[in-house]
C-alpha cells in the first residue's frame, strides 16, 4: 500500500537526462546519491537501476497525476 502523500517525480539531472519516480519503493536516497529503479514490472519490480550523484541533479519536479472524482 502506497503512502500518501507521495507524489511522483521527475529528477533532470545536468547532463539532460530524466529519470521518473513513480512508486515510493523505486528511489533510494544514499549519501552523495540518489539510486533510481528503471522499467518496473507489474509487480513494481525494477529491471535495473540507475545511481545519480546528487551534485549533478538540476532540477526536481512533480508528475502530474490525473485525480478521480
Amino acid at each position: 500500500m502506497e503512502e500518501k502523500p507521495f507524489r511522483p517525480f521527475r529528477v533532470i539531472m545536468s547532463s539532460g537526462d530524466t529519470y521518473e519516480v513513480r512508486n515510493h519503493d523505486s528511489a533510494w536516497v544514499l549519501r552523495n546519491a540518489i539510486e533510481i529503479g528503471l522499467d518496473p514490472d507489474a509487480e513494481g519490480m525494477v529491471a535495473l537501476t540507475r545511481r545519480c550523484a546528487i551534485l549533478h541533479i538540476a532540477s526536481i519536479e512533480d508528475i502530474p497525476t490525473s485525480k478521480a472524482a
